[in-house]
């Protein structure tokens, strides 16, 4: 069912309104905030209407909402662990920090998935979003663990698995996904070369 975008994001505005209102978790506090944000979303959404398409597929909309509770626990518990992982190398004394910056080839080819999945990586602790090349449609991905590139990649990968579907993608979670490149090339990851040791210069 396609209905116009307007009074959809001015209802989205409103339930977003509640949440940073932060209303009491009562029935009557919550429609009493949902209300007052629609007072403020619905007409924000029309004075802004010309920014997003005219009409919107609700229908759409709440097929992809699975897959958007999928990304948004895989999000978190990425969040979690690698909160955990940094702060372990940051509290270690010998702070075990090998940077690297890996390209990821991408497989979404929207604007908007490609800036939640380079949104999520720089949100997540350990690994930033440093550029996009739009010629080859990758992220250029700088991460603290750089002896692993493999293992910054698989959780972007996870994310892009459900932004296919998210974001309706031409291409499918099925599709085999690029192979990254790593910027440094192939080199010496064995234990002298962590420690300091031998294969340092």
């Amino acid at each position: 069912m396609r209905v116009r975008t307007w009074p959809v994001v001015g209802v989205v505005f409103a339930v977003l309104w509640v949440f940073v209102v932060g209303q009491p978790l009562t029935p009557i506090s919550l429609v009493r905030g949902f209300l007052s944000g629609l007072l403020v979303g619905l007409p924000v959404a029309f004075v802004f209407r010309r920014l997003y398409g005219k009409y919107v597929d609700l229908g759409r909309g709440i097929r992809a909402l699975p897959y958007a509770g999928l990304y948004l626990g895989a999000f978190s518990l990425e969040l979690l662990r690698a909160n955990l992982d940094v702060a372990y190398r940051v509290l270690s004394p010998g702070m075990p920090i090998e940077p690297e910056v890996i390209l990821v080839p991408l497989r979404v080819e929207s604007d908007v998935a490609i800036t939640v999945i380079a949104n999520s990586i720089t949100i997540t602790p350990g690994t930033v979003t440093l550029d996009y090349d739009e010629e080859t449609n990758a992220l250029y991905v700088h991460g603290v663990n750089g002896r692993h590139p493999e293992a910054i990649a698989e959780p972007i990968r996870t994310w892009e698995d459900y932004a296919l579907e998210l974001f309706d993608e031409d291409a499918s979670p099925s599709d085999p996904p690029p192979d990254i490149v790593v910027s440094g090339g192939e080199r010496d990851r064995g234990p002298d070369r962590q420690a300091g040791g031998v294969g340092d210069d």
